[in-house]
């Protein structure tokens, strides 16, 4: 049977740092679910009063919290299939670019000395010999202070190269908030929502898309900030770990089979092994392929190390790619452009018309492209703009070199006409390889990663002999507003009769009026990647219409339009959105451009 284990931590008194409110509270109802609900055997707490254990104290100082961590970790004691979390809710800084939790005694004039470094609490875990790790932290709560930067950067990037789970209850840039009407945390009452009955988030993937998804609301409804959790789960099969076995479903344990095929293709035995035995964990001990995979793998004569993969060619920086008229005529279409006032009525109607080719991708299915005029605009938000970010700042002028865009977002069947099938999808019966929430042809394909649709660009490229990518933050912006200075470009506001926001799911594509270069569903529907690398705001930015490709956080890529899910402010045309490249969610997906040279 698997071991269950944790540490929580929630610090309320400091002696050299502001107090906090519900942190205590916080790390108390996380250990309570931990025990009762998901069924951990031990849970070390520390925290302002918790009592002394076999005589030892509890107390969250510098001094405890470094002794469990080098004596519960100094051998391994756990093992493929086990769990081992580690909760913190406290005071988080950020020192020579490095990360740090505060203990109850740390001292921020004396950080490297007082302070407990995040990326040794990552190591002292993955001794633990779990194949499960799991950091939670709620822990910036410096906002306007000097300690500048919350914590994030560091932690994000030691968690990719050890593949521990990490789970942030805000961006770097943004402040954690306690919410008094609920005497907790915004994130810690989403997360224990989501991993409990109300969300039932099994995996790290649908626990990830509850919090960004609940954070902000509860955020949104006591305080005037924006709150932005985010997970690193790498490498991909990560997102799929089935966290809390209880809720899992037949998909979730569909999904964690194709990892686990995958890697026994690899020859990545070990890791084959691991999964195969969370599969079966999942499954109560009554899964016969997981049973019958992991004998098959004891019978093998070695363990062999996994084939390192060749380099794939990226497309990422392609900004140039020749679109030869000739071989795909321009055709003429006609289209209704619709304008609201500010209470979203329709105040007026009028025809237009745009240049477009079409793709021939095969068996009926067509990508069509619509020409976009080159031409300047103001790219971000007025500082007057309602609900407006300060990354959306400064306004600044760029000139965009006239290219070609989707008309519409990329659909399910255009992906699988791409994408193909392969013999794990044809395993759990999803030959066609159709990884979307809301099935149907003419439907957005979503639950797509950055790098899945850098990959279906790199296939459309090789399939027409053109070279396809993913629009810059520029292109698109530009593309959104097709010559309006509006928030939207129907205007001041959007309805749900115009636009497929805070609804139930995806709508399928071409549903809802077109902007006046005759693109569709810029407004909702679902998120689409963009090339470029996440920037807080737009300091030094490019103005030609390129992708900014350089700066420090070159971990998040940007999202831009809003969704299904969302609410209307982040359908906004400069509303901007960010996620790790690996991350696949039911509300994103992508379309497509083509630049004439």
């Amino acid at each position: 049977m698997a071991k269950n284990w944790a540490i929580a931590i929630g610090i309320n008194q400091y002696d050299y740092l502001q107090p906090l409110n519900y942190a205590k509270r916080d790390a108390l109802l996380m250990q309570e679910f931990l025990g009762n609900e998901a069924g951990f055997e031990r849970i070390f707490f520390f925290s302002d009063d918790s009592p002394n254990v076999d005589g030892k104290s509890t107390r969250p100082t510098r001094t405890n919290l470094l002794r469990v961590l080098r004596q519960l970790f100094d051998n391994s004691f756990m093992e493929a299939g086990d769990n081992f979390w580690f909760f913190f809710s406290g005071h988080g800084i950020r020192y020579a670019d490095r990360d740090y939790l505060m203990p109850c005694d740390g001292d921020p004039e004396d950080i490297e000395n007082t302070a407990i470094a995040i990326n040794f609490v990552s190591e002292r875990l993955r001794r633990c010999g779990a194949d499960n790790v799991v950091l939670i932290l709620d822990a910036c709560r410096s906002l306007g202070t000097r300690a500048g930067e919350g914590i994030g950067r560091q932690t994000a990037e030691e968690a990719r190269q050890q593949g521990v789970i990490s789970i942030f209850s805000c961006s770097p840039q943004e402040y954690s908030y306690e919410i008094e009407a609920l005497q907790q945390g915004a994130f810690t009452t989403a997360l224990l929502e989501g991993l409990g009955i109300q969300g039932q988030c099994a995996t790290v993937e649908r626990l990830n898309q509850y919090l960004k998804s609940r954070v902000p609301e509860i955020v949104s409804k006591h305080k005037n900030g924006r709150q932005t959790p985010y997970v690193i789960a790498e490498p991909v099969n990560k997102s799929h770990l089935i966290l809390v076995p209880r809720y899992a479903t037949l998909a979730d344990i569909a999904t964690l089979k194709i990892d686990a095929y995958q890697a026994e293709v690899n020859r990545n035995l070990d890791l084959a092994e691991q999964l195969w035995i969370r599969v079966l964990a999942a499954a109560l001990g009554r899964d016969m392929d997981a049973i019958k995979a992991i004998q098959r793998i004891a019978r093998l004569p070695e363990r062999q190390e996994p084939f390192s993969p060749q380099p794939r060619p990226s497309i990422e920086n392609s900004t140039k790619g020749i679109f030869t008229v000739e071989k795909n005529p321009l055709k003429t279409f006609q289209f209704e452009v619709v304008t609201v006032d500010a209470t979203g009525k329709i105040t007026n109607r009028n025809n237009r018309e745009a240049k477009y080719f079409v793709e021939d991708l095969g068996n009926g299915v067509t990508l069509e492209m619509v020409q976009i005029p080159g031409g300047t605009f103001m790219m971000g938000s007025p500082e007057g703009e309602v609900e407006r970010y300060k990354s959306e700042s400064p306004q600044h002028q760029v000139a965009v070199p006239k290219f070609f865009m989707g008309k519409y977002e990329i659909t399910q069947a255009q992906y699988q006409a791409i994408m193909g099938s392969n013999i794990f999808h044809k395993i759990i019966g999803n030959a066609n390889n159709n990884p979307s929430s809301f099935k149907g042809e003419k439907r957005p394909v979503e639950n797509v990663s950055w790098n899945d649709a850098v990959e279906f660009c790199k296939k459309l490229s090789q399939k027409t002999g053109k070279t396809y990518r993913l629009p810059t933050e520029a292109e698109w912006e530009y593309a959104c507003r097709a010559g309006t200075k509006t928030p939207f470009y129907f205007g001041e506001t959007i309805i749900t009769e115009l636009v497929n926001f805070k609804g139930k799911e995806t709508k399928p594509v071409g549903c809802f009026p077109a902007n006046a270069f005759g693109l569709y569903d810029m407004h909702g529907n679902v998120w689409e990647w963009c090339q470029d690398y996440w920037h807080n705001n737009y300091n030094g930015a490019p103005t030609d219409g390129s992708a900014w490709l350089t700066g420090e956080d070159n971990t998040h890529r940007l999202l831009r339009g809003g969704s299904w899910l969302y609410g209307l402010w982040s359908c906004r045309c400069a509303d901007r959105g960010l996620d790790i490249p690996a991350y696949r969610n039911g509300n994103i997906g992508f379309r497509v451009v083509g630049v004439v040279a």
